[in-house]
């Protein structure tokens, strides 16, 4: 590589290192308005008050105990009441069985993204609306869950209470405030009312239940993080666990149901692929539960509107373990949590971090080093949205400036790669004079191609530098909120397929998108110069290849292979410059035509 090239690619590197500076000064982020912070603001309400129980600093715990046994949520024989409070962002429907959320719907989002929905809008996202016991809800045995009826009462600042009296004495008291940016912040009081103390069983408070939104959303997507507050290291639980299968691929084991982890937990979180419920809790639990769970299947109108639709769904139904605790004679304990119900938003989960510096953004999945790129990447096209660009414009115009800041390493490694092939036949030579002695026979070809400055990995370093700029953009667009119904031409969302309709009989989905981008790759291998050395056999496979990568990436999202086809086009249009000015210029005078040579004289007889 000559001293330009190294230039160039030491300034792209320093440009990738300052440009999340750049776009912090540029687009910085949102400040919540003053006094409305989303962890101040706790609930109260003037009944728990009036009771006179003051609140204890600090808790005398048992001895707790290896493991705390999951009750299920019984169905009582009372009627169910439910109680709903709405904000801008959210309507929180409260039930009386288990004194928790039922369901949170966000109003900014439907449930199904489609051509036919942004015509006729459906029913709204709704989180833990499969899920078979509320978010929040307390789980132990019969003498901290009694019969599981709550009492709900909204109070006079927006919030709402839950209450139950316990056969010893104990009152549990629920305080919700839904605050900023989709958090409610929660208060577990537990009052001993007697003058005697009262023990609390150790008990599990439910963060809800990891299930799809949607009936098409593909089940892959589900799971559920945790942050282990020793190692501030965050952990993914997912489908494949609870499968445990061998290598990935063989079922020889019987699958899982329960997850478990005894460590001090930060905060858990249950998602899907564009939402999620995430209990932050004051103190760290003493241990996470994760259940593998069913979910109610679709009817058979839901089956024949949305083919696609599991016959049996499933999902996980998450929960935080506390170790039992004393309280005294008419004292309180509480417990604080705060719950994010609402999208995964990386702009709003790092102002939540800010505020809480637990590292809830980890969801996003944007850690590790194709993390940073991803953040990157979503920074740039939502600045390049607030411009006024709609989001598959700003996926086109990054991926020019990404390529435009390729281009002159690209463009030496193409002239790179000809001159190999013109001095092939050199080499050959080389290789046959000293096959005898393969040391030599390196040593020689290596002098040979430094005297003629060519480079053997010239060819293939740009496309080592844009592999983690293509895993960021692949890890940026499946988690990415702001791409769930943004629309390209016939494509009505870029973080789905972009299928026009299936084939009769094979019930295959059409894509056009990755369609193009295998032609526009099948096109860029026939351009691309052959690498020195290769065989027949290989350089056949290599032309071949896109079809591989055609069938991997067919399924993916519109939105990554809208990149891809970009990206091959622009790399096309470079080998055309580079051919062009590389072929030499036709000269613009006639030539003149040859004068015949004289004829030697006749010898004479």
């Amino acid at each position: 590589m000559d001293r330009k090239s190294i230039i160039v690619l030491v300034a792209c590197v320093l440009l990738f290192l300052s440009w999340p500076y750049l776009v912090g000064k540029i687009f910085p982020p949102t400040r919540l308005p003053p006094g409305a912070t989303n962890m101040s603001a706790r609930a109260t309400n003037q009944s728990v008050a009036s009771t006179n129980v003051p609140v204890l600093t600090a808790n005398t715990n048992i001895p707790p105990t290896n493991t705390v046994a999951v009750t299920a949520l019984e169905k009582p024989s009372v009627p169910e009441e439910l109680q709903t409070i709405e904000t801008p962002e959210a309507r929180y429907t409260f039930t009386s069985y288990g004194g928790g959320l039922k369901q949170i719907e966000l109003k900014e989002y439907q449930e199904s993204v489609t051509c036919e929905s942004k015509k006729k809008p459906g029913s709204l996202a709704a989180l833990n609306k499969l899920g078979s016991v509320p978010v929040l809800a307390l789980l132990g045995d019969a003498s901290i869950q009694g019969d599981g009826v709550y009492q709900l009462t909204k109070t006079t600042n927006g919030g709402m209470r839950a209450e139950k009296q316990l056969l010893d004495g104990l009152v549990v008291v629920k305080q919700f405030q839904p605050t900023t940016n989709f958090v409610v912040a929660t208060t577990f009081r537990f009052e001993n009312r007697t003058p005697n103390p009262v023990n609390v069983p150790g008990h599990h408070v439910v963060v809800g239940t990891a299930a799809p939104v949607g009936l098409n959303e593909d089940p892959k997507y589900l799971g559920v993080y945790w942050y282990n507050v020793t190692s501030r290291k965050d952990t993914h639980v997912e489908q494949s666990y609870f499968a445990n299968r061998f290598m990935g691929c063989f079922s020889v084991k019987a699958p899982l149901t329960e997850y478990r982890q005894s460590v001090p937990i930060g905060w858990a979180a249950a998602h899907n692929q564009f939402f999620t419920l995430a209990l932050m809790p004051k103190d760290p639990a003493l241990e996470l539960v994760v259940l593998h769970t069913n979910l109610p299947p679709p009817t058979a109108e839901q089956r024949a509107a949305n083919p696609k639709a599991l016959a049996q769904p499933f999902g996980f139904q998450t929960s935080l373990v506390y170790p039992a605790i004393s309280v005294a004679g008419n004292q309180a304990f509480e417990r604080q949590f705060d719950l994010y119900a609402g999208p995964k938003e990386y702009g709003t989960l790092v102002r939540i971090d800010q505020a809480k510096k637990n590292d809830i953004d980890l969801v996003m999945d944007y850690d590790g080093f194709f993390g940073w790129f991803s953040q990157v990447l979503l920074s740039s096209m939502n600045g390049l949205n607030k411009l006024g660009l709609p989001y598959w414009l700003a996926i086109v115009t990054i991926t020019v400036i990404i390529k435009l800041l390729f281009w002159p390493l690209t463009n030496a490694s193409t002239k790179s790669m000809k001159r190999m092939a013109a001095l092939q036949p050199q080499m050959k030579a080389i290789q046959e004079k000293y096959k005898d002695d393969p040391a030599k026979m390196n040593r020689k070809v290596m002098e040979f191609m430094k005297e003629h400055r060519v480079n053997p990995l010239g060819g293939c370093l740009p496309v080592l530098l844009q592999m983690p700029v293509f895993f960021g953009f692949f890890f940026m667009i499946q988690n990415a909120i702001e791409l769930r119904g943004a629309e390209f031409f016939w494509a009505c969302d870029l973080s789905k397929p972009d299928t026009i309709g299936f084939i009769p009989f094979l019930n295959l989905p059409v894509n056009p998108l990755p369609l193009v981008m295998g032609a526009t790759m099948l096109w860029q291998a026939r351009l691309t110069p052959v690498a020195p050395g290769m065989d027949p056999m290989q350089q056949n496979i290599m032309k071949y290849m896109p079809l591989m990568f055609l069938f991997i990436l067919y399924n993916f999202s519109a939105g990554l292979t809208l990149y891809w086809t970009v990206q091959n086009l622009l790399s096309i249009a470079q080998m055309k410059l580079t051919k062009a000015k590389d072929e030499p210029k036709a000269t613009a005078t006639p030539a003149k035509p040859a004068v015949p040579a004289p004829s030697p004289p006749r010898k004479k007889k």
